[in-house]
C-alpha cells in the first residue's frame, strides 16, 4: 500500500475515508459519549490540511434504517455533532454538508480553501453505500469521486466492509492508506507472523458465534486462549455444565466441542472460568453470589468472572510476550460486575511484550477504568476488522488500497 506521505496533496481535493463511528447518548442529550475514534483520526486530518490539501471527510455513523436518503436522514443519526467535536479538536471550523452527493455537499466542497476541512453527512444515509449490488455501489462511488482528486483510506474500522466509500471509491481515484490504517495493519501482521511467545489470546464478549472462526485460525498461532464473558457460558455448556439463565448459544455447543478437541490435539491451552459471579437477574443492582463454574444455579445468570478466575487469568498472562484481547469478560458497564474485565486490563498492562486491545467494548472498558492508554502497546479502532483479519479473511478495503 502507498502511504499518505507518498502522494502530492497541496491544492488538491482529498477524499478521506475516516472511521468516526462514535457512540452517542441517543436516549438523552444525543452527545458523543466517547470520542476515541475522532481523536484517532486527527493526525491524518491535520497532516493533510497542513500540507495544503482540501480535506473532504467521508464517514458513517450507526446503522440507519429506511429505503432512501430522506427516510434515513430523518431517523438519524447525523454526523453533525461529530463535525462540531472535530472542529473543537482541530481548533478551527469544520464545514458540514447536510447531504452526501446533493447540493449541500457540492457547495461545501466548492467552498473549501487549501488547508480547509469538511465533513459530508453520514454515508450510510445513502442506501447504495452498503448495497450488495455492485452497480448500485459503483454509481454512488462515481458521484463521490467527482468531489476529489485523491482518495485516502484511514477508516480501519470499516475496511472489512465492501461498501461504496471503502471499496469502490478508491478504485476510481489515485489512492493511498492513511497512517491509522498503516499502523493497524503493521500491528496485526506482528500478531500473525512469527509472534513472540508465549502468545496469549483473551476473548470475551457475548457471542461465541462471532469468535469461533478467530479461535480456529489462532490455533495455528496462539499458545493459550483465555475465554470469558457471555461467550464463555457456551464453552461451559459444551463441557456439560449447568449455566442457568446465562447467555447461551445452544446451536454452537457442538462447534465449541470441536474447537476444544482441536485445541487439545494441537497442544493449545484453552483456559475457562473456574468460578462465576451469578446474579438473580440482569441489572446493575442485582443480588449476586460467587459460585463454581460447574455449579451455576439454574435460576441465576453469570455476570462476571469470580475472584479465582481473575487470579488464574492473571497468572496465565504474566509470562506472555504477545497478547491480543478482544471482548469484556463481564458486564463491565455495571460497576458491581466490572471486576473481571478490570483484572484482565490491569494484568495486560504488566505484560512485557506486545499487547493489543482489539477495539470495541474492550477499548471502552480500558477508558472507563481510567487506565492510561499508553500502558497498552496498541488499542485498535476497529474491533470487527481486527477479528476478521485474525480470522484470515480478505478485507475489501485493504484490497482496494493495495490495488
Amino acid at each position: 500500500m502507498r502511504s499518505v506521505d507518498d502522494i502530492e496533496v497541496a491544492g488538491r481535493r482529498v477524499l478521506l475515508r475516516s472511521d468516526l463511528n462514535v457512540p452517542l447518548d441517543l436516549k438523552g442529550s444525543g452527545a458523543i459519549t466517547d470520542d476515541l475514534r475522532i481523536r484517532a483520526s486527527l493526525p491524518v486530518i491535520r497532516k493533510l490540511a497542513d500540507r495544503g490539501a482540501r480535506v473532504v471527510i467521508l464517514a458513517h455513523l450507526g446503522r440507519p434504517k429506511g429505503d432512501d436518503f430522506a427516510t434515513r436522514a430523518a431517523g438519524g443519526p447525523s454526523l453533525a455533532p461529530v463535525a462540531s467535536r472535530l472542529g473543537e479538536l482541530l481548533g478551527k471550523p469544520v464545514a458540514f454538508a447536510t447531504d452526501l452527493v446533493g447540493p449541500s455537499a457540492v457547495a461545501t466542497v466548492e467552498g473549501l480553501d487549501d488547508g480547509g476541512v469538511a465533513l459530508l453527512e453520514n454515508v450510510r444515509f445513502e442506501p447504495a453505500e452498503t448495497a450488495q449490488d455492485d452497480s448500485r455501489r459503483s454509481r454512488l462511488a462515481a458521484e463521490l469521486a467527482t468531489f476529489g482528486d485523491v482518495y485516502v483510506g484511514d477508516g480501519f474500522g470499516a475496511v472489512h466492509r465492501k461498501h461504496a466509500s471503502v471499496y469502490d471509491l478508491p478504485l476510481l481515484l489515485p489512492h493511498a492508506a492513511g497512517d491509522l490504517v498503516v499502523a493497524e495493519v503493521a500491528v496485526l501482521r506482528r500478531l500473525t507472523q512469527s509472534p513472540a511467545r508465549p502468545y496469549v489470546v483473551v476473548l470475551g464478549g457475548s457471542k461465541v458465534s462471532d469468535k469461533l472462526g478467530v479461535i480456529g485460525n489462532l490455533l495455528d498461532l496462539a499458545d493459550r486462549v483465555l475465554i470469558g464473558g457471555g461467550m464463555g457460558y457456551t464453552f461451559l455448556a459444551a463441557l456439560g455444565y449447568e449455566v442457568g439463565h446465562s447467555l447461551l448459544e445452544a446451536d454452537q455447543i457442538e462447534p465449541v466441542r470441536g474447537v476444544l478437541a482441536e485445541a487439545k490435539r494441537r497442544g493449545v491451552e484453552i483456559v475457562l472460568p473456574t468460578d462465576i459471579v451469578a446474579a438473580t437477574h440482569f441489572a446493575p443492582d442485582a443480588q449476586s453470589v460467587v459460585v463454581p463454574a460447574d455449579a451455576i444455579p439454574a435460576d441465576r445468570e453469570g455476570m462476571d468472572m469470580g475472584p479465582d478466575t481473575r487470579a488464574l487469568f492473571a497468572a496465565k498472562l504474566i509470562d506472555a510476550r504477545t497478547v491480543f484481547w478482544n471482548g469484556p469478560v463481564g458486564v463491565f458497564e455495571f460497576p458491581a460486575f466490572a471486576a473481571g474485565t478490570r483484572a484482565i486490563a490491569e494484568a495486560i498492562t504488566k505484560v512485557d511484550g506486545l499487547t493489543v486491545v482489539g477495539g470495541g467494548d474492550s477499548a471502552a472498558a480500558v477508558r472507563s477504568f481510567g487506565l492510561a492508554e499508553d500502558a497498552f502497546g496498541h488499542i485498535s479502532t476497529g474491533g470487527g476488522a481486527s477479528l476478521e483479519y485474525l480470522e484470515g479473511k480478505t478485507l475489501p478495503g485493504l484490497v482496494a488500497l493495495e490495488s
